[in-house]
């Protein structure tokens, strides 16, 4: 079976591959939907990205456990250096997304986010096939490139190297968002100052820094895509990644909740509205332009 020009056994490794990862995101709908809990969505979700990157890496091994043909070994599945370092970059950001969500539902208990949701059987099924869908739009890139035998690959190049530099400083942008706020949490939380909310730093520049970063981050691995020799329209699939991030942390699930809960908190603050109407929503640009909006 061939899929826009890509070879019969890229195709069938490319599907097994996306079926794992919504069958994954399933059995955990299956205990999470009918106990109405958020508990393990987060966790379910970074976990996601990290089995399927893996099962991508060590298909063939995997496969033949499956099929119970002659067995082959984890050793003996070959890498080139590209797809080891795309599969490192999905890794280590999911391991970090993962650590940190899953670390702040622990503390809170919940996740307000799904108050009205859990309790809707239909809706909440939903979003777990959102979820799925989301760790197979970003994580295609990486699922691309590990599907190719590691001698097709071509050497490493410049744009191999330009998404990895992407990939570094979009993820340093984020973390350096996260410690700002954590930081100026704890500070808050020790009575050391009585601001409403964070406005320095990154903060300053952009209301949500970390998503911004988070998007810079995702454009880095398609890079890494175009360099291969699968056909153009496949390599350029991987481009609705960062698209497809910056449409749901800009329009679904990241900016519009919190916007929501930010002006229902201080909507009638002086401070907020300066705020709110002189910085970014989202992407900092010159000249003042976009301030408040974009």
């Amino acid at each position: 079976m061939a899929f826009l020009g890509l070879h019969p056994a890229v195709t069938s490794r490319l599907a097994g591959i996306i079926g794992f990862t919504f069958a994954y995101q399933t059995a955990f709908a299956l205990y999470s939907v009918p106990n109405k809990t958020e508990k393990l969505y987060d966790f379910a979700g970074s976990t996601g990205f990290i089995t399927s990157t893996l099962l991508s890496l060590y298909y063939p091994a995997v496969k033949s456990w499956i099929t119970k043909s002659p067995s082959i070994p984890l050793s003996a599945v070959q890498h080139h250096p590209r797809q080891l370092v795309i599969s490192a970059m999905i890794l280590l950001w999911a391991g970090r997304l993962g650590y940190h969500l899953t670390k702040r539902i622990a503390k809170h208990g919940s996740d307000s986010r799904f108050d009205d949701l859990k309790i809707k059987p239909g809706i909440f099924s939903g979003m777990w096939f959102g979820q799925a869908l989301w760790v197979t739009v970003v994580g295609l890139p990486a699922f691309l490139v590990n599907s190719l035998p590691a001698a097709a690959h071509p050497a490493l190049g410049l744009k191999d190297f330009i998404g990895l530099g992407i990939w570094i400083a979009g993820l340093g942008f984020e973390i350096v968002a996260d410690q700002q706020k954590s930081t100026w949490r704890k500070a808050k939380d020790e009575k050391k100052h009585e601001e409403k909310f964070i406005s320095s730093g990154l903060w300053s520049l952009s209301r949500h820094p970390n998503y911004l970063g988070e998007v810079i981050l995702q454009t880095g691995p398609p890079l890494l895509l175009l360099t291969t020799q699968l056909p153009p329209t496949v390599k350029y699939l991987g481009v609705i990644s960062p698209v497809f991030t910056y449409i749901l942390l800009r329009y679904a699930s990241g900016v519009p909740p919190l916007e929501e809960a930010a002006e229902k908190k201080w909507g009638d603050d002086a401070g907020w509205k300066k705020y709110r109407d002189g910085t970014s929503m989202f992407v900092p640009l010159p000249f003042g332009l976009g301030k408040g909006k974009i």
